[in-house]
């Protein structure tokens, strides 16, 4: 096995982790969120998780602010469920991919001529 398909599974095995560990949270002040991607370094010691979060531009950055607080019991989670030998230091990253994507579908959609989209030919 490869060292990038090890480091693939680990990305995956941390994201999963972590997407089942964040809703956990008790923290009222994080918002909806759902972990896109985890790149740990080849060494795993940091480990940056890509977040989506819905809501305003303050509320992101709110629901940012506590999960790098919360950070130190979702990388004992990871430690714990995954068993690996270093714990990657966890950093949280805005993915905002979503948010574009969102926004490239609105302008298709308001480009796209009246009745484009109805199937019928001529």
């Amino acid at each position: 096995m490869s060292s990038s398909d090890r480091k693939r599974r680990v990305n995956e095995a941390v994201r999963q982790v972590l997407s089942d560990a964040v809703p956990t949270l008790k923290d009222p002040r994080i918002g909806f969120v759902t972990v896109t991607g985890v790149q740990v370094t080849t060494d795993l010691k940091q480990a940056k998780v890509w977040v989506s979060v819905l809501g305003t531009e303050n509320e992101r950055k709110r629901t940012l602010d506590r999960l790098e607080a919360a950070h130190g019991v979702l990388q004992a989670r990871v430690a714990r469920e995954l068993g690996l030998r270093r714990t990657p230091v966890l950093a949280f990253e805005y993915d905002q991919s979503v948010e574009r994507g969102v926004r490239l579908t609105k302008m298709i959609d308001e480009l796209a001529p009246e009745g484009a989209d109805d199937g019928e030919d001529g």
